[in-house]
């Protein structure tokens, strides 16, 4: 049986001026399908077998190619919008035909250019399309423990809760909302840590380091910022916790962790314009 949207064998039925037909064993030669000419490898002979991958062309047609798409059926990969019209995005899977993304199937505002996570699937007119509501194509049974270092990329941007990560693009992760540091959009790749694995298996995430090691980071953004503003920064122990991750990115106890490593070090002092670079 010919899968549309999958790479499979097939067996070369018949060759002709235009390219070879090809076709699952099981099945009826009027039922082949194209493989183009300049897709056909050298050496090729009615019976053999080739792997292809199936889709539609521009006129709606089945036909294979021995190109192998960035993206296959029922998987998930990030892939670049190349136009935007009035029906929909297109988008490059590496083949000739550029894949349709429906507006329906838009879970955020897109850009030409930015690259979202998507998933193919086959849609009510047996066409190939790719859809942005991909938290149902994830997995809850990663492997990842608490601390570890993973890759995902952001697919939706919650205010009630964070930023619903694709870990690895097959599981489910979140960073929640007093994690999320940072000017972040959907289709950005991040790397995190696992702060804690849930009893469903879904992972929560973080973009910080463990606090000893990211206090190291936050006292250098400080002594940074201190030297860009002469040395005199306008925030203190009772600045508020939005006015520290608008000046520094950073929570406001992790802002005293630092401050506190840096008057321990005697690198600064407080003074009642904030603290000061000594």
């Amino acid at each position: 049986m010919i899968e549309l949207g999958k790479i499979q064998n097939l067996e070369i039925i018949r060759n002709t001026s235009v390219g070879v037909y090809v076709n699952s064993k099981d099945e009826e030669t009027i039922d082949s399908i194209l493989l183009p000419k300049k897709q056909v490898p050298p050496g090729i002979e009615v019976g053999d077998e080739i792997e292809v991958f199936v889709y539609r062309d521009s006129e709606d047609r089945l036909i294979a190619t021995t190109r192998k798409p960035k993206l296959t059926l029922g998987a998930l990969s990030p892939l670049k919008v190349v136009d935007i019209t009035r029906i929909g995005a297109f988008l490059d899977w590496g083949l000739e035909k550029d894949l349709f993304l429906p507006f329906e199937e838009q879970t955020t505002e897109i850009q030409k250019g930015r690259e979202y996570l998507v998933n193919l699937y086959v849609d009510k007119s047996d066409r190939l399309c790719a859809t942005m509501d991909v938290y149902r194509y994830l997995s809850s049974e990663s492997p990842y423990r608490e601390n570890d270092r993973v890759r995902g990329i952001i697919y939706s941007i919650k205010k009630d809760m964070g930023a619903l990560v694709a870990v690895d693009n097959k599981y489910h992760g979140l960073i929640p909302l007093n994690e999320l540091y940072g000017n972040y959009r959907c289709g950005d790749e991040v790397e995190v840590r696992v702060t804690n694995v849930r009893e469903d298996g879904k992972l929560d995430l973080s973009l910080r380091e463990k606090a000893h090691k990211q206090t190291d980071e936050d006292v250098k953004v400080i002594l940074e910022k201190l030297n860009l503003k002469e040395g005199i920064l306008s925030l203190d122990d009772h600045s508020s916790p939005n006015k520290i991750k608008d000046e520094l990115n950073m929570s406001k106890s992790a802002f005293k962790r630092a401050v506190g490593r840096l008057l321990k070090e005697g690198k600064i002092k407080l003074t009642e314009k904030g603290i000061e670079l000594l």
